[in-house]
């Protein structure tokens, strides 16, 4: 059972709805309903959300994998926890400044990309472990 990373795709579901819900309030405020109309801080609010979708994808499987092939339950969560916690830092940055350069954009990005590393290397190592038969 994929327990972990199972409560983790939960959250970032509900971050990713979160998100769309900013998006749609957005165009009805400004009565668009397609792309942005030209308006800013729809498509602002747009990149937020397909930004979060774009990263959530490969760093959500990875957990997956990771968890499937015996990572340890504390380095499942502490990277779940990591990635929520960039995502929410992101989104917030990216608004805020209006696409523009904020520390909550710059570090959200950081931090996706570590956790999206460590990932990477655990799920490798447990990949490479496992077919050489240790």
């Amino acid at each position: 059972m994929l327990l972990i990373s199972g409560f983790y795709i939960a959250l970032t579901a509900l971050l990713l709805l979160a998100l769309a819900y900013m998006v749609v309030r957005l165009r009805l405020k400004h009565k668009i309903g397609l792309l942005d109309g030209g308006e800013k801080t729809i498509a602002v609010a747009m990149r937020a959300q397909a930004n979060a979708l774009e990263t959530a994808l490969p760093v959500l499987l990875l957990l997956m994998v990771a968890e499937l092939n015996g990572a340890y339950a504390a380095f499942l969560h502490v990277c779940g926890i990591g990635f929520l916690l960039s995502r929410v830092l992101h989104a917030w940055g990216f608004n805020q400044a209006a696409g523009g350069m904020h520390f909550g954009r710059y570090y959200g990005t950081l931090l996706t990309w570590i956790v999206l590393l460590a990932l990477i290397v655990r799920v490798l190592w447990l990949s490479v472990g496992g077919m050489l038969g240790g």
